[in-house]
C-alpha cells in the first residue's frame, strides 16, 4: 500500500502507514525536506486565510499519480492553495482502485487536524463509513470526479456530469455512422467490473446517447441491441485498453465503434487496433480532454473526445473548504442537480450538425496535462 504526495503553501506531503517510513527514506536519500523524490515545500503566505491562529488545513485524495487527470487535478489544488495561503496535503492510492490506501490518508488527515478533505473515491461504497467516520468529527468532505451513490455521502460533490458526457459523445458516434450509412458494431471499454459510478454512467449515457435502449441505466450490460457486440475491462489504463482490445478483437474482428471509459484506455485500444492494421476503421471516442487526448483527436486515432476541467474542480474544492471555515458556508449544488457541474465539451475535427464542438487546435489552448506529453 502506497500514497504519493506533495506539500504545497505550508503543506507536508505524507503518507499513510507503511508509505510513510519510504517516504522518508526517500528524503534522506534525496536530500529533500518534503517527502518523494520531485517534491516541494512552499511556507505559508503571512497573510493566510486562517481560523483562529491557524493556517486552513485541507487534504486532496486522488486515485492514483499515474493517471494525467489526477496530476492536473492535484496541480489545480497546488496552485489555489499558494494563491490563498492554504495548507495543503496531497496523497493519492498506488493504482485506480486502490481505495484502502486512500481509507487511511483520510483517517491521517482527520489526526492532522484536516478542516477539509477533497476525495476522488475509487471504490465510494467502499470509502463511505470512513467519510462518514471524518464528517462526525467535524471534517468538510468534497467528492471531486466521482459522486457517491448517495449524495448526502459527503457535504458536496465538484464533478462532470458523467452521463450527460457519455451521451455527448454516443451522440456525435451514431451521426458519424449514420453519415457512412454503416452498421454499428459497439465495442465498449469500461473500467471495472464493480460499479463504479463514474463508470457505470460513461457507459450508460454513451449508449443512450448512440440511440441504445437502456433496460435499467444504473447497470451495465442488460442491453440486448445487437449493436452491441461485446465489452472488456481496463481498469482505465492504457496497458488496460491495450490488452482488452487485443482479446476482444481475436473474437470480434469486425469491430467499428469503440466506447473508451477514459483517454488512456482509448490510447491502448488505439495501439492494439493499429497492431492490426484496423486502427483506420475504428472509430474511437472517449471522455477526458488531455493535451494528449486532444492531440490524438488531431492526428485522427480519436474522433471525438469530451473535455473535462479537473483543474476547477480541485480549485472550487480547495475554495469549499475556505468558505467552510472561514464562513461557515456549504457548497451549492447547480440547478436541479445533487452536484456542482464543472462542465464538458466536445473535442472533434469532424463536426456534426446540431452538437457543439471545437476543434483539437482550439481545445489545446484549454486542455490539462501538458507535461504528460
Amino acid at each position: 500500500m502506497s500514497a504519493a504526495s506533495k506539500t504545497v503553501s505550508g503543506s507536508r506531503t505524507r503518507r499513510p502507514a507503511f508509505a510513510t517510513w519510504v517516504a522518508s527514506l526517500l528524503a534522506v536519500m534525496c536530500g529533500l525536506v518534503v517527502t518523494g523524490c520531485g517534491g516541494e515545500t512552499v511556507a505559508a503566505d503571512s497573510d493566510a486565510v486562517s481560523r483562529g491562529s491557524g493556517v486552513v488545513t485541507v487534504g486532496l485524495i486522488t486515485k492514483t499519480d499515474q493517471n494525467p487527470f489526477f496530476v492536473a487535478m492535484a496541480d489545480g489544488a497546488a496552485q489555489r492553495a499558494a494563491e490563498l495561503g492554504v495548507e495543503l496535503h496531497t496523497f493519492a492510492g498506488a493504482f485506480d482502485g486502490d481505495w484502502e490506501t486512500q481509507a487511511a490518508a483520510v483517517d491521517e488527515l482527520v489526526a492532522l487536524g484536516a478542516h477539509g478533505i477533497l476525495i476522488t473515491p475509487s471504490d465510494p461504497a467502499a470509502l463511505a463509513p470512513v467519510i462518514e467516520r471524518a464528517r462526525g468529527r467535524g471534517v468538510l468532505v468534497i467528492s471531486l470526479d466521482t459522486p457517491f451513490e448517495d449524495p448526502e455521502t459527503v457535504d458536496g460533490t465538484f464533478a462532470t456530469d458523467n452521463f450527460a458526457a457519455g451521451e455527448l459523445i454516443g451522440r456525435w458516434a451514431k451521426a458519424r455512422m449514420e453519415a457512412a450509412d454503416t452498421e454499428a458494431r459497439i465495442v465498449t471499454l469500461d473500467g471495472y467490473r464493480a460499479p463504479i459510478s463514474v463508470d457505470v454512467l460513461r457507459n450508460q449515457g454513451f449508449l443512450q446517447g448512440f440511440g441504445v435502449d437502456l433496460n435499467d441505466a444504473h447497470e451495465r450490460y442488460d442491453e440486448d441491441d445487437p449493436r452491441l457486440v461485446t465489452h472488456g475491462l481496463t481498469a482505465g489504463t492504457t496497458d488496460g485498453g491495450r490488452d482488452a482490445m487485443a482479446a476482444l478483437l481475436a473474437e470480434q474482428p469486425s469491430v467499428n465503434v469503440v466506447y473508451a471509459i477514459n483517454e488512456p484506455a482509448a490510447a491502448g485500444a488505439h495501439e492494439a487496433l493499429d497492431a492490426l492494421g484496423l486502427a483506420a476503421d475504428v472509430l474511437i471516442v472517449t471522455i477526458d480532454g488531455g493535451c494528449e487526448g486532444v492531440r490524438s483527436v488531431a492526428a485522427g486515432a480519436f474522433g471525438a473526445t469530451a473535455m473535462q476541467f479537473p483543474l476547477d474542480m480541485a480549485r472550487l474544492g480547495v475554495d469549499a473548504v475556505v468558505d467552510y471555515v472561514t464562513a461557515g458556508t456549504l457548497p451549492e449544488p447547480s440547478p436541479g442537480r445533487s452536484f456542482r457541474d464543472t462542465g464538458t465539451t466536445l473535442v472533434t475535427d469532424q463536426p456534426v450538425s446540431g452538437i457543439e464542438s471545437i476543434t483539437a487546435e482550439t481545445a489545446l489552448e484549454h486542455c490539462w496535462g501538458e507535461q504528460q506529453s
